[in-house]
């Protein structure tokens, strides 16, 4: 029986034996594509290529490629680990071509590798074909289907309807019909009491897609009409979970060993057995399915957060650690313990994954801590919220309560509707998808884009251009027009661009595009599909027109400088707290630079000192940069160039050095060290479990730091006298002040002492109770101290009302022995009541209550009400 591993390697050699190149997998985190967060496809990192954006370097390519689905219209979250094929982390297996071979070689390859090399057999498979589209114009895919008949019977090639068997990339872009392979594990029994066509695309477990082969020869516009693509490409995409199964003879993912050794030491970690209980054995195919996907995400460069991808990315662990906790009895963090058998069994063919062991074992941890101490704060908030909704005769806790939960407090919705159960009351669920699909609303709204078709004026690539110039003579190769948040904007695509397009880290150029005629504003570059473009707020009136594109060169200059300090910094990090620093993200921007890196403790100030000592004397060697384009990638790893986890390179790539700082990078630089000027360290901070943050300043800014530093230090010089010693003169005057504190503090000591007798002394007895009754002129807390001294002092027979004024705000204080509480009064019931007559209100406890409010004059009045209402 073969592996997974022989499996994943039999595909992409059978590929490379066709002449496809084999390429690595791209991140599962989308960094330079607004449109996606994650890795959904295998054609993910093709897109550029596919939409014509850039050249392939190679016409067939071929690789497995690690994917999520979590959101959009691929949202598989909630059923994965209640069956046995859905996941959020997976591979796809693939092969491309771009306008190469098509529907006739992916067809009869597709039939060899399954039939003839991996040995199924083919009465168990079931091919679909798009069965047309009148609406649209589109007919049966007959083309496709005679190619399938050269392999299978007619009753095992079945029409499939647009929503299966039409592909699209988006709502535009290429799109065009596909071929999905079905195959039927069902035992013989069964096959023949129901044939397997009939079950195909019906959502039985085993009767499932394993391969999908896309054919795209459409061009969907925004008017939702199609046009050929002038050059045809084929997609394919094969669930390598799935296949695994079926090879192994599994009638599960699960059960295969892609899952299996995860699971069995879950079930060393907790007691349980696999295959016991349907409940625990969800919980652990949740937690083996998901620690994948958080391995792999924090592997490459994205850790949990509250904003965007790193949202899902917690939303996910989270879910994980809920259903450890509810049916694994895990009280304290323990996915992170499964770690290193990930590592074991994937990290041949993954090796980031080794390599980043420690930090996303450290992440994880810190995770599930925190989570754990959010459900125990859910729980005893929605203890208390049973016990008022049991308090008011209800038995159903309302959608909003259950809502804000989920929402604020981060507590699963499922638990909530469990706990509920388990005391015998229920959740408005109508009432809590009400307020989620609110949410979701406003999320849309605040997302919603709506974006016009390109409208191309000549054919062309964008040549980038701006290492080299920030000038350039340039024309308009296409445009299109983008609304969002009520903002009409454009996007320009040039044949020749000096703007540096926003990626890695580094903001885009802004600057103009010059012609005889206009000039139009560049408010920012984007990089989307790896096609630089430039926005604006309009349109020039000549299009056709020469121009030329000209950079904001102060910003360039300032970005640059915070970027070479970026590599500078990342040394003397290296240098300073060890060769474990790793680069886990960056901003630059032309005021400030931002750096994170993996480090597992606060770094001291000696040497954040030594740091910024270290990077100022590379600055004022004045280094000159050395860049090495177009270097293949084994050359710059021999260089000893440093790369970044979870960024896919190619087979050249870019490399920057400064000395001994080398880096693949593809950022604009100083030309020279000694241009970034100076560096300071503004703070160092924690981003999360292991991931440390600094952010510096270079260059005029370290001057405008230093001016606003020395004069704040002259103003304080001023306040005192001019001392030739500050640290000095301060330190005196805290002294003395503490030394006054001490003496005011005595003095109102005695001075509540005396008013405590003088307020005795002028006691009234009534109906045998000592009623103490004032207006002082005095601060809060010496009446509460007053107030308390004198209940300490009369435990029976006592009640006080005082109404006191400091700074003009007026306070009334009620307190009274416990006998008086038993007799029936209730301070925090008096005080709100008489509160009126201050403009305020208040509460308290029934033996002790306050009340503040605005007008001091009503004061008198409120304390005569107070004893008014207790019966005084």
């Amino acid at each position: 029986m073969l592996t997974a591993n022989e499996i994943r390697d039999s595909f992409v050699k059978f590929f490379e034996s066709k002449g496809h190149q084999i390429v690595p997998s791209a991140p599962m985190v989308i960094k330079d594509d607004p449109t996606l967060m994650f890795t959904n496809a295998g054609m993910n990192q093709f897109k550029d290529i596919i939409l014509g954006n850039h050249p392939a370097k190679y016409k067939r390519v071929t690789d497995s490629q690690k994917c999520l689905r979590v959101s959009g219209k691929h949202n598989d979250l909630e059923e994965v680990g209640h069956d046995t094929y859905h996941h959020t982390m997976f591979e796809m297996l693939g092969n491309w071509s771009f306008g190469d071979y098509f529907k006739k070689e992916v067809i009869g390859w597709a039939y060899e590798y399954l039939v003839e090399v991996l040995k199924l057999d083919p009465k168990d498979l079931y091919v679909t074909v798009f069965e047309g589209s009148p609406e649209e114009g589109l007919a049966r895919d007959d083309e496709a289907a005679g190619y399938w008949a050269q392999y299978f019977p007619a009753d095992h090639i079945i029409n499939g309807n647009k929503h299966d068997n039409f592909w699209e990339m988006g709502d535009t872009g290429p799109c065009g019909p596909c071929s999905e392979i079905h195959i039927d594990s069902r035992s013989a029994e069964e096959k023949a009491a129901v044939p397997g066509r009939e079950l195909v695309n019906k959502d039985h477990p085993q009767v499932i897609e394993i391969w999908n082969l896309v054919f795209m020869q459409y061009n969907r516009k925004a008017d939702g009409t199609l046009e050929p693509l002038p050059a045809k490409v084929i997609d394919t995409g094969m669930g390598f979970e799935r296949l695994v199964r079926t090879l192994q003879g599994k009638t599960s993912n699960y059960d295969t060993d892609v899952f299996q050794p995860i699971i069995k030491v879950i079930g060393d970690l907790s007691g349980k057995k696999y295959g016991d209980d349907p409940k625990v054995d969800v919980a652990m195919r949740v937690v083996a399915d998901h620690i994948r996907t958080i391995a792999f995400s924090i592997t490459d460069g994205q850790l949990p957060s509250n904003a965007k991808a790193g949202y899902v990315i917690r939303r996910i662990l989270r879910r994980a650690v809920r259903y450890a906790y509810t049916f694994l009895g895990q009280k304290q963090a323990f996915m992170y313990k499964l770690v290193p058998v990930l590592v074991e069994n994937m990290g041949g063919a993954y090796p980031e994954l080794k390599a980043q062991q420690p930090l996303i074992e450290k992440v994880m941890k810190e995770e599930e801590e925190s989570f754990l101490r959010t459900l125990e704060t859910g729980i005893r908030l929605l203890d208390k919220t049973m016990n008022e909704a049991k308090a008011a005769g209800k038995t159903e806790i309302s959608g909003v309560d259950a809502f804000t939960l989920y929402d604020t407090f981060g507590f699963p919705f499922d638990l909530t509707e469990l706990i509920l159960r388990e005391n015998g009351l229920t959740a408005d669920v109508k009432g809590f998808e009400a307020e989620m699909q609110k949410q979701k609303q406003r999320a849309r709204n605040a997302a919603a884009v709506e974006t016009g078709d390109w409208i191309t004026l000549k054919e062309g690539e964008t040549k980038f251009v701006g290492y080299d110039y920030t000038e350039y003579e340039t024309s308009i190769l296409r445009y299109r027009q983008i609304k969002q948040k009520n903002q009409t904007l454009y996007q320009i695509v040039l044949s020749e661009t000096p703007f540096y397009a926003e990626s890695g880290g580094q903001v885009g150029d802004t600057g103009v595009l010059v012609s005889e005629f206009e000039t139009i504003d560049i408010i920012d570059t984007k990089k989307e599909n790896n096609l630089p473009i430039h926005i604006a707020k309009k349109l020039p009136e000549h299009l056709d027109a020469p121009m030329m594109a000209c950079v904001d060169t102060d910003k360039r200059a300032a970005c640059a400088a915070n970027h070479s300090c970026t590599h500078l910094l990342d040394e003397a990090l290296r240098q300073v707290l060890g060769t474990h620093v790793e680069q886990k993200g960056s901003l630059v921007t032309p005021d400030s630079l931002r750096f994170d890196f993996s480090h597992f403790q606060k770094v001291t100030p000696e040497q954040l000192r030594e740091v910024e000592h270290l990077v100022n004397a590379k600055i004022r060697a004045d280094i000159p940069l050395t860049e090495y384009r177009n270097l293949p990638i084994e050359k710059a790893k021999e260089l000893g160039a440093i790369a970044l986890f979870g960024e896919k390179y190619g087979d050249e790539v870019r490399v920057v050095q400064f000395g001994s700082s080398i880096e693949f990078c593809g950022g604009t630089h100083v030309s020279a060290t000694g241009k970034i000027g100076m560096v300071k360290i503004l703070s160092e901070s924690s981003v999360a479990a292991g991931v440390r943050r600094i952010e510096a300043v270079t260059g005029a800014k370290v001057e405008e730091m230093f001016d606003t530093v020395q004069d704040t230090i002259n103003d304080l010089k001023a306040l005192f006298n001019n001392a030739p010693d500050l640290k000095a003169a301060i330190t005196k005057y805290i002294d003395e002040n503490a030394g006054l504190k001490k003496q005011m503090e005595e003095f109102m000591k005695e001075k509540e002492a005396s008013v405590k007798n003088k307020l005795i002394e002028n006691a009234k007895e009534i109906n045998g109770v000592k009623v103490i009754k004032a207006v002082l002129p005095m601060p809060a807390d010496a009446v509460k101290n007053i107030a308390f001294q004198l209940k300490g002092q009369f435990t029976e027979n006592l009640f006080v009302v005082i109404g006191s004024v400091f700074e003009n705000k007026p306070l009334l204080t009620v307190t009274m022995s416990d006998d008086q509480v038993k007799a029936g009064l209730n301070a925090g019931q008096l005080v709100r009541e008489a509160a009126k007559l201050i403009q305020g209100g208040g509460g308290g406890q029934p033996h002790f209550a306050t009340a503040g409010g605005k007008n001091p004059d009503g004061l008198n009045a409120a304390v005569d009400k107070v004893t008014e209402l207790a019966g005084f």
